[in-house]
């Protein structure tokens, strides 16, 4: 069986247009740029979408706002998911393409977003193709990298709207 780091350097990613920044393992500042913008903007046209056919309680509402729940939404969960989606994206790679890996990593999440609000669901499945991508372009690197890689993707995207909940700006 080939090794991963082989197979994950010759990918194809789901998406063909994806900049060539987000599948190379090297520049992680700019890759990160490149993967929070990939992340943040679709995910705001895809709330917006949504949000447009479904009712406002398909989406999740947080508890009160704290740092307490900032530091969760911007690191604990950024890193423990990203620690889960690394675990099941390898178990993957060991039966299908990396491809398929990030597709089905993608619909998987989506599918456990869906269980708090189904539209959190529809929406979600869009950043996990992104982190799932960064995960096995930056595991050609080492395991390490692709978890700081994908958990700090993750967190950015993460950052404003833990921000606003903690200065009461969105429920």
């Amino acid at each position: 069986m080939p090794d991963l780091a082989a197979r994950a350097v010759t990918w194809r990613p789901p998406i063909s247009y994806l900049p060539k920044a987000l599948l190379e393992p090297r520049r992680p500042l700019f890759a990160l740029a490149i993967a929070w913008l990939l992340v943040f903007v679709p995910t705001l046209a895809l709330g917006a979408a949504v949000s447009a056919v479904m009712p406002n309680d398909a989406f999740p509402t947080f508890p009160s706002a704290s740092w307490y729940v900032f530091l969760l939404l911007v690191a604990i969960g950024p890193l423990t998911e990203t620690l889960i989606m690394g675990g099941v994206l390898v178990l993957l790679c060991r039966f299908v393409s990396p491809t398929v890996a990030v597709l089905i990593s993608a619909v998987g999440w989506g599918i456990a977003h869906s269980t708090a609000a189904l539209g959190w669901g529809l929406v979600i499945w869009w950043p996990f193709t992104i982190f799932s991508t960064v995960f096995l372009t930056w595991r050609t690197r080492s395991t390490m990298a692709a978890i700081g890689m994908a958990a700090t993707a993750h967190a950015l995207h993460n950052l404003l709207p833990a921000m606003l909940l903690v200065l009461g700006l969105e429920s």
